[in-house]
């Protein structure tokens, strides 16, 4: 008989901590801790280090945190470090800079990170490198030339005497990814092998999509969650990530996604869906295990632009704004899994080119907040919010930003920003999430970002900024998402996979995270009659010319797509050409 861990009564904070995250075939080192007197000078400090990488075979995103284990401040730091192989510096870095002579790294603090607190920590400090051969780990790190040496991991989720283990309750870690080794699906590594070049990116994790109550034991056959989560025991991973996704009435907007529960079908969503899932995932079996939900893409953010009397609402968005079964839904959920210790909650937050214009910004943070504390659900239920889940925009722009300006216009008159406030989802993450903390919710959420299909890479993506001759041809000229307008949403033509799964750990970003497995459609392109509950949206038809929701673009959808969640394999493919960073 399983036993459940105690609901979570006094919540403590969580702690923030980085590493990178790390796939099934990648361990994360240790910290390596060096006790000394004092730290008020170079000669005279304590330190702990934690690094770990993100491997995509041919190259690999190093990160470290840093920290001041004394009881004095440092102020101003120097990491050094050394490999034992060929791995060399690629670009700048990010929060110090970064520089490399031979096999040794150096890294000096940036003006905003100079000083490290007592017993605080410096945290995001990354780059990437190329490598060709073994990628062995340093072993030894130095802090203002004092070595840090002798091997402690406070977060081991071994041991399980942590206070920073996922099972206890109360004590969830702030980030979740930060050293996890996670979970690769083996239902999407088998179809990704069985495509040519696809073991390139086969041991990526993705997340299992729990889009109908039939998904929980398994749907023909297939891996039901508990067999999910025993998979991830027996590979070792200490992370599993699921996409939580069968609201009454769901995706009122889109019919592609349409779900199986109809919209007053609050009571079976309850007790068919959500307690069966929150009773497996409670299960003391999987108490060392960090699960990650992602609750209900799309739900919150469509009531508040596609209801309510808008110029993109839909009756069937009208009608669950009316009944509030998609914020009481909400509420259920994120209240009885977040009664869960090892479970962290993600809340979907759509994404910049759906919420970022001042009319939909500040409104759907007040929505997210209700949605939070309804149903017996508070805000300590959520760890954070993610953007872009199963969407083409980018992470960052490098090429244009929106302060830029053409002969006097500024960029947002573009036809392309259209008057958004941001022009990629890495600023619109970092900016929402502190409209959520002054809508009320806690100063500690982190934000993820869905990279796996926001690469834009291949022949089409822009070298750098296109000439200031008009604002229009400077931003299509500048920009590396080549959709048609960032509405598009379905099966995108020309997209490419973007960063691989790491920890951020800057700017409130807590990772970057496949949720949507590449290679599984987002919608049929034609009419294809099925007991999935899935409708055609002509979103996903290359033909159609589009609706207001889309400013009557053509959709830019690929042709012959299959239902919604059935694997693509010319979308894979494709995915895999255009891959930015490149494959």
């Amino acid at each position: 008989m399983s036993s459940s861990p105690a609901p979570l009564t006094t919540r403590q904070r969580r702690r923030r901590s980085l590493t990178a995250l790390v796939g099934a075939l990648a361990l994360p080192v240790g910290v390596l801790t060096a006790i000394g007197a004092t730290p008020a000078s170079a000669a005279d400090v304590a330190c702990s280090v934690n690094y770990a990488k993100s491997d995509w075979g041919s190259g690999f995103t190093a990160s470290v945190s840093i920290t001041n284990e004394g009881s004095s401040a440092i102020n101003g730091w120097t990491l050094t470090y050394s490999y034992t192989g060929n791995q060399t510096l690629s670009g700048a870095g990010w929060a110090g800079t970064w520089s490399q002579s031979g096999k040794n790294v150096t890294v000096v603090n940036a003006d905003y990170n100079g000083t490290i607190a007592a017993k605080a920590s410096v945290t995001g400090i990354g780059a990437n490198f190329s490598y060709s051969g073994t990628n062995t780990d340093p072993t030894s790190f130095a802090i203002n030339g004092t070595t840090c040496t002798g091997a402690t991991d406070p977060g081991d989720p071994g041991d399980p005497g942590d206070p920073g283990d996922p099972g206890n309750p109360g004590d969830r870690a702030d980030n979740p990814y930060a050293g996890s080794k996670a979970y690769v699906n083996p239902e999407w590594k088998a179809e990704a092998d069985a495509e040519p070049g696809g073991s390139r990116i086969s041991n990526q994790p993705t997340a299992v999509w729990l889009d109908r109550i039939a998904a929980i034991d398994g749907v023909n056959g297939g891996m039901g969650l508990r067999d999910h989560l025993d998979e991830a025991l027996a590979q070792g991973a200490d992370l599993i990530q699921f996409v939580i996704y069968d609201l009454p009435g769901r995706d009122c907007a889109a019919l592609a996604s349409n779900g199986e529960l109809g919209p007053t079908e609050i009571d079976r969503y309850k007790s068919e869906f959500i307690d069966p899932i929150a009773s497996i995932m409670a299960d003391s079996k999987y108490a060392n295990l960090k699960i990650v939900n992602v609750i209900e893409i799309d739900s919150l953010p469509n009531l508040v632009t596609n209801a309510g009397g808008t110029a993109t609402a839909t009756p069937q968005c009208d009608t669950m704004k009316a009944n509030g079964n998609y914020v009481n839904g909400v509420g259920y959920a994120l209240a009885q899994l977040g009664a869960i210790g090892n479970v962290y909650n993600y809340i979907d937050a759509g994404h910049y080119g759906w919420l970022g214009w001042d009319d939909n910004f500040a409104s759907s943070a007040t929505l997210m907040h209700q949605a939070a504390t309804a149903s017996g659900a508070t805000v300590d239920d959520v760890a954070g919010f993610i953007v872009n889940t199963a969407n083409y925009g980018p992470t960052h722009e490098p090429y244009y930003t929106i302060n830029d300006s053409v002969n006097g216009t500024d960029v947002r008159q573009s036809k392309w920003v259209d008057w958004n406030r941001y022009v990629d989802n890495g600023s619109f993450a970092t900016a929402y999430r502190q409209q959520l903390i002054t809508s009320g919710f806690n100063s500690d959420i982190g934000m993820l970002i869905d990279t796996s299909r926001n690469g834009w890479g291949g022949p089409d993506r822009p070298t750098g900024p296109a000439a200031k001759t008009d604002v229009n041809a400077y931003v299509d000229g500048s920009r590396i998402d080549r959709r048609i307008q960032t509405g598009n949403w379905c099966n995108q033509s020309g997209a490419g996979l973007g960063e691989r799964p790491q920890v951020v750990g800057q700017n409130g970003i807590d990772a970057y995270a496949w949720i949507k497995p590449p290679g599984e459609s987002d919608g049929a392109s034609s009419a294809i009659p099925n007991d999935e509950g899935k409708g055609f949206d002509q979103m996903c038809d290359p033909t159609y010319t589009g609706n207001p929701r889309n400013n009557n673009n053509m959709s830019g959808a690929l042709p012959d797509a299959p239902l919604s969640g059935h694997w693509f394999s010319a979308q894979f493919q494709q995915l895999m050409t255009n891959a930015y960073p490149p494959l």
